[in-house]
């Protein structure tokens, strides 16, 4: 018996010294194609290209705020590319002020520097994406080009009352995840984005005081009432428009398909955002769903947001606007859809708003404002305790969406949990505990969205960049460097392995196959090339990867 074990066990050692050594993905050809890619989603006031919105079915029009004169460069643009230069009706100080109902026609509103979009048919400035893009290019060292998209926040704060969703009309009542703070810190803890001389420092802490008075502006759109989730002291989504979100006015199918979906699979939560309502209503009808649904007459999207007899209501409208704040579109997290975004107080936000406070704080003591500081550390210290009392849950160890409507945790697995650890409000233990939990989302090609496949993109087996970043940047800063090199280097292998594959970079991946092959059944469809958030956290997660002394070997994924 002794001697037969023996010999397996030299049977398997040759069999594995035979084995070949598994495939490192070759990386080059995705660096070049990321190094080339910042020029190509570069856009600017000056490029036509800027202009354009395939996302909606209408001719190039520019907005300028209502107390700015037209620049040059716009007055060239309209000669150059044909579009028409209009101002908006009034001054604007919050988001709201002005309705996209208002106006006689979507479009592009101005920004005084080049940015980065995404890509594909996202061909605007937009308000979390460029958070991860901003990182991208410091670590590309492109830091002329990161301070601009800052500056460009910082106007769009100043002229259009917060950082908004991206820089279109349409996008004027909602912003984004709230990462100002972050950006405004990465740009001025880069050494290289200002001069390395006492005229140069001495511009660094102007740029730095100007940023801190605009970052306490923006700051006010996530307190306002319509921000707060009821009395827990915690922050929520909001859009402060009502109705179908007018960029689906490209004809697309996704409300209608909403409808058949929840027709076709009812649920109890499903079927209280429908509601009985003909294809063609009368007057009487069109003045009824205006008032439970959506304004027929004004909007052809609610028009058309019709299938077998049913409509949706006003309260999943609310809640689909304030999905799409939140940056995750679409998911089942909050409901079917995420139709009910707006009954919950986030982890993901109110995560992302203590960081803020802190980061405030920070700045008020490099700014020498002590009174400040303190006000945003008891902030700070104030939202951690709600964050504690209603977001964390103790018995499974894992922070939870909180649904303040109904009194109670979701019970929902998705990787925002993590968002604390990258925050720093969890505390040791607490860190400890969620990184037991990896399992819920680690796959072999880096974190699902959620551990629910739905069909929709946000969740399971799909992988984003972003989340996949923070989730790492988290882990890694409280001394789980196994966890975070293993995951970099898995998704930057799955980038690698799409890219072989079809010579793009895509918005999100298929983390279970570990490619690009991804095929949503609800909801958006396409998996969009470019893209600007992905060759960020590439970028970053080759650092992590290069700088860790863990070998590729040693980081396999828990079993």
């Amino acid at each position: 018996m002794k001697l037969s074990c023996l010999l397996l066990l030299v049977f398997f050692a040759a069999a594995r010294a035979q084995a070949p050594a598994p495939v490192v993905p070759d990386s080059a050809p995705t660096l070049r194609y990321i190094h080339a890619a910042w020029d190509v989603l570069t856009r600017s006031m000056t490029d036509c290209h800027s202009l354009v919105d395939v996302k909606v079915d209408a001719n190039p029009v520019l907005y300028l705020p209502a107390e700015i004169p037209i620049p040059p460069e716009v007055a060239a643009a309209r000669q150059k590319c044909h579009v028409k230069v209009l101002a908006l009706p009034r001054r604007i100080e919050k988001l709201g002020d002005v309705m996209p109902q208002e106006l006689p026609a979507p479009g592009l509103l101005y920004l005084p520097n080049p940015y980065v979009v995404p890509g594909g048919r996202f061909n605007e400035m937009y308000g979390w994406d460029s958070f991860f893009i901003l990182l991208g290019l410091e670590a590309d060292h492109k830091e002329a080009l990161a301070k601009s998209i800052v500056d460009n926040f910082l106007f769009e704060v100043e002229h259009y009352g917060s950082v908004l969703n991206a820089n279109r009309t349409y996008y004027l009542t909602r912003s984004q995840p709230p990462f100002l703070s972050s950006m405004i810190r990465a740009v001025y803890e880069d050494r290289l984005s200002f001069p390395a001389t006492p005229a140069g420092r001495a511009e660094a802490n102007a740029w730095l005081e100007h940023a801190y008075t605009v970052a306490e502006k923006d700051y006010t759109t996530w307190i306002r009432p319509e921000h707060l989730a009821g009395r827990t002291g915690l922050a929520r989504y909001y859009d402060y428009s009502s109705g179908p979100v007018p960029e689906m006015a490209d004809a697309s199918p996704y409300y209608p398909d909403v409808i058949r979906s929840l027709v076709e699979h009812p649920t109890p939560v499903g079927n209280a955002f429908l509601i009985k309502g003909s294809e063609h209503p009368d007057a009487a009808e069109a003045a009824r769903l205006k008032q439970t649904s959506c304004d027929v007459r004004a909007s052809v999207v609610c028009l058309h947001a019709w299938y077998g007899g049913y409509r949706l209501t006003r309260d999943f409208y609310e809640g689909d606007r304030a999905m799409r704040e939140s940056g995750f579109d679409t998911s089942d997290r909050f409901g079917p859809f995420s139709g009910a975004t707006h009954h919950y107080a986030p982890v993901c936000l109110n995560s992302l708003l203590y960081q803020y406070e802190r980061d405030l704080a920070h700045m008020a003591h490099l700014l020498g404002k002590p009174a400040d500081a303190q006000r945003w550390d008891r902030r700070a210290n104030a939202r951690a305790e709600a964050m504690q009392r209603y977001l964390w849950r103790p018995r499974e160890g894992i922070f939870a969406d909180y649904d303040f409507y109904r009194a109670k945790s979701s019970d929902y697995a998705f990787i925002t949990s993590f968002y604390p650890l990258w925050a720093g409000m969890a505390t040791r233990e607490e860190a400890n505990r969620m990184e037991a939990k990896l399992s819920l989302f680690e796959r072999p090609g880096g974190l699902a969205t959620s551990n629910t496949d739905t069909g929709l993109q946000w969740d399971e087996p799909y992988g984003w960049a972003p989340t996949n970043w923070l989730a790492v940047a988290g882990l890694d800063a409280l001394g789980f460097h196994a966890d975070a090199v293993r995951i970099a280097r898995h998704f930057d292998a799955t980038v690698d392995a799409g890219f072989a594959a079809d010579g793009t970079i895509r918005e999100k991946y298929n983390v279970v196959t570990g490619n690009a092959q991804v095929k949503v059944s609800e909801g958006y469809t396409q998996n969009v090339i470019g893209f600007g958030w992905t060759n960020a956290v590439y970028l970053k997660f080759q650092q992590i990867a290069q700088e860790s002394a863990i070998p590729a070997e040693s980081a396999s994924p828990p079993h």
